[in-house]
């Protein structure tokens, strides 16, 4: 009588109660997964792994069962050991992230954290697309077409990679040639003309070829923007949104 109780239960708080006598071919993706995480919590477990749970669902239907699960092992007061490879998954889900690489762990902390703050340009790759400036230090300062970075503690001569990400790069329109007048907070505009763009839906993704040495940046614009190809604008990098790593090493 007790397992009748929990198992009634748990299909009422997965909202499958109506779907008991069912079997599962009858189910959909999402009614299965929902099905599987009411069986695993019956007995009441102090601790799961959950390794890709969400993998075989659709984008629409995955944070519908996502937040559904967050909701239902919070109320259990279940720990789940969650391990993903999407990034979106990992901060959506998680309180705490451990990032591996080369089956190491490599940085923990809070979601904030971790994306704010990667321990290498790999850690900040993991989580979006980012812009990669290279430079050489000079008396603990490197100088780029984007203006100077600082790289404390650095030894004349270090190379190092300046990241950011795209949705932090700042555009604006040329004039006769000219950009923005240098700050301390952006630094020095570059000059760029747009290589292609994309309406995302959210956002528009737009791809600039550097005139200073013909590599390309990306900026992700959180509206519909679709300039021309060819057309000249001048990035800048906000210096408080910029990260100085040793090529090849940790964050210094």
């Amino acid at each position: 009588a007790d397992n009748d109780k929990r198992i009634n239960e748990l299909l009422e708080r997965v909202n499958l109660a109506h779907y008991s006598n069912d079997y599962p071919h009858q189910l959909s993706g999402g009614e299965q997964q929902r099905v599987a995480l009411a069986r695993a919590l019956a007995p009441r477990p102090k601790i799961m792994l959950m390794d890709e749970p969400f993998s075989g669902l659709d984008n629409r239907l995955r944070d519908g069962v996502r937040d559904q699960t967050l909701d239902l092992l919070k109320d259990e007061r279940t720990a789940v050991l969650l391990v993903t490879h999407e990034p979106e998954e990992a901060m959506r889900m998680a309180d705490e992230i451990a990032l591996m690489q080369d089956g190491k762990i490599v940085q923990t902390g809070a979601p904030y954290n971790v994306y704010n703050s990667p321990v290498n340009k790999k850690s900040a790759a993991f989580f979006s697309d980012i812009n990669v400036i290279k430079g050489v230090v000079n008396g603990e300062i490197s100088e780029t077409p984007f203006g100077k970075f600082l790289a404390p503690g650095l030894d004349d001569g270090t190379k190092v990679d300046i990241i950011s990400r795209p949705q932090h790069m700042r555009i604006d329109f040329d004039r006769n040639g000219r950009g923005p007048n240098p700050t301390k907070c952006d630094g020095v505009a570059a000059k760029a003309s747009v290589l292609r763009a994309r309406f995302m839906g959210n956002e528009s993704l737009v791809q600039f070829r550097m005139d200073y040495d013909g590599s390309v940046l990306k900026a992700s614009i959180p509206s519909v923007f679709l300039p021309a190809v060819g057309t000249t604008f001048w990035l800048t990098l906000p210096r408080a949104r910029c990260i100085v790593f040793k090529q090849h090493e940790a964050k210094n």
